[in-house]
Parts: structure tokens; sequence; C-alpha cells
């Protein structure tokens, strides 16, 4: 029991990651019909411009607490994240807007190789260790371990996903958002600036991405340029699981895959435990190819 506990336990923390990332995947789905595959790397990134500021602070010498450390490096490396995913959209997706979908898509895979490659570059191929700043102290929770920081980054992650919920549905901006998803054109027609709607959709959602890639390399002690083509894989499945384009979906996918990738590794082997997620990612596509809380809708005209 205690064994099932504790997988139960990895899998919530490592699925509301998947949970984060996934939100943005299909916030720009919802609203472009495109598949990012540069949103890895955005993760990727906002892990390591923090944990670069994080060290920079502690070679300057200014002692501060763990978290205060870890949020001067979240304020520096959400802002970067936001102004990436601006630019992406401006310079590499805007143009190729109306063109045929497979250019914008092979567009998004160079995108992602371009800022793998300048991350090798500015950081170098090495593993990056995750400053020692935060909390290590394990609890028991029936039988099963437990550690501040997973239970840190469940609640947060729970809290952004709330946040995200309550602009869509009850601010201007979301409402933005869910006219220019239904059709662009007559949101534009009643006033919407559509470049402004879909520029703050990818700044959103490379926030949460920022947030979700300091998750990881807190989570894991570590973070390299290459972590975020697998954990970005990983999330798009999730998104495809609950069904790309639904918020909720989302949500229920990125957790449910965490868990799924939790108990196969726990129980079966915890060396294939990557191939699981894609084996998740085959099945919804052959079976339910609209996912778990997705609807079947017709292509726009």
């Amino acid at each position: 029991m205690d064994i099932f506990l504790q997988q139960i336990i990895n899998g919530l923390v490592v699925g509301s990651i998947y949970a984060l990332i996934a939100l943005g995947y299909t916030m720009v789905y919802g609203i472009m019909q495109l598949i990012n595959f540069a949103h890895g790397e955005i993760v990727m990134i906002g892990a390591m411009v923090t944990i670069t500021c994080i060290n920079l602070l502690i070679g300057a010498g200014i002692n501060l607490p763990g978290p205060l450390l870890l949020l001067a490096g979240l304020l520096m490396a959400i802002p970067v994240s936001m102004l990436l995913g601006f630019a992406i959209e401006r310079i590499a997706y805007r143009p190729l807007r109306r063109a045929p979908r497979l250019a914008p898509l092979i567009t998004a895979i160079g995108v992602s190789i371009v800022l793998q490659q300048a991350a090798m570059l500015i950081w170098g191929r090495n593993y990056r260790p995750f400053p020692a700043i935060l909390p290590t102290e394990v609890h028991d929770f029936f039988g099963a371990a437990i550690t501040d920081l997973q239970v840190a980054i469940v609640v947060l992650a729970l809290l952004l996903m709330g946040g995200l919920f309550f602009l869509i549905e009850r601010t201007k901006l979301g409402r933005a958002m869910r006219a220019t998803s239904q059709n662009p054109e007559v949101a534009g027609l009643m006033g919407v600036n559509i470049n402004t709607i879909i520029s703050m959709t990818f700044m959103i959602g490379s926030a949460l991405g920022a947030m979700a890639g300091v998750m990881v390399a807190a989570n894991y002690d570590q973070a390299h340029a290459y972590m975020g083509s697998l954990i970005g894989l990983k999330a798009f499945t999730a998104a495809v699981l609950g069904g790309i384009g639904n918020l909720a979906g989302a949500v229920v996918g990125g957790i449910l895959l965490g868990l799924i990738e939790s108990m196969c590794a726990g129980y079966l082997s915890s060396s294939y435990k990557d191939v699981f997620a894609f084996v998740v990612l085959i099945g919804v596509l052959v079976f339910r190819p609209s996912g778990l809380l997705g609807e079947r809708v017709a292509d726009r005209a």
C-alpha cells in the first residue's frame, strides 16, 4: 500500500507539471490551430535563466532565504520567457498565419531546434545543478515519503491553473481570447485586436512554461539545454490525451499521464517510463483522436 501511495504522490507532482506545460500547448492551438513545438524549449530556458540568476546572486554574496532567491530567479525568468514567446509569435508564426498548415508546423520544429542550439551555446551541454536553497526535509505520509517541495509544486500548479481559468472565463481579455478562438474574423469585426490577443496568448503560455521549467529543475535537482524536447513531447501527449484545445482537458490529461507514467515505472519498469507516455499517445490517436474531453468539430471554412 505504501508503494502505491508513493507512486500516486510522484504521479501527482509530475502530472501537475505536465498539466501546466500542456496548457501552453492547448491555448495556442485553441487560438491558432497550431502546435507550438518550441514551447518545450521555452520551459527549458525558464529553468536555465532561473538557475543562472540564483547562482549570480549567491556568487555576489547576497544572503537571502532560499524562497526569496527562487522568487528573484523567477522574476527574471518569467519576463524573459514572455518576451521570447512574443518574439517567436511575431517573427516566426505571424507571417505564416494564412499559409498552409504544414508551413507553420515545420517552422515550429525549426524554432525549437534553434532555441535548443542557442541554449547549448549559452549554457553548454552539461547538466546544470539546481542550487541547494530549498528545504529537503522528508515527511512520512502513511508510509510514503513526501517533501515540502513536492507539496509546493502541486499547490502552486493548482493555483496557477485556477488563475488561468479565472482569466479565461471572468475577464475581458479572456472573453476576447474565447471569441478569437471561435472565429477570428468575426472577433476582429467586433473590435477585438486579433494580433494583440494572439501575442498575449503566447506570452501567458510562456509564463506558465517558465514556472513549469523551474518546477522540473527543482524536482529533479538539475536542468540541461535539451530537457525541453522530451518534457515538451510528454506535455503535448497530455494535451492530446485530454483534448487539444480544451483547457480542462489539458489539466486532466497532464495529471492522468503523470499517474500512468508513475504507476508503470513503479510496478513494471522505470527504465521504460518514457515509453509509456508515447504508448498512451498512440492509443489516444487510434481510439479517440479528439481526446478524453475533446469534441469533434468541423474545420473552419
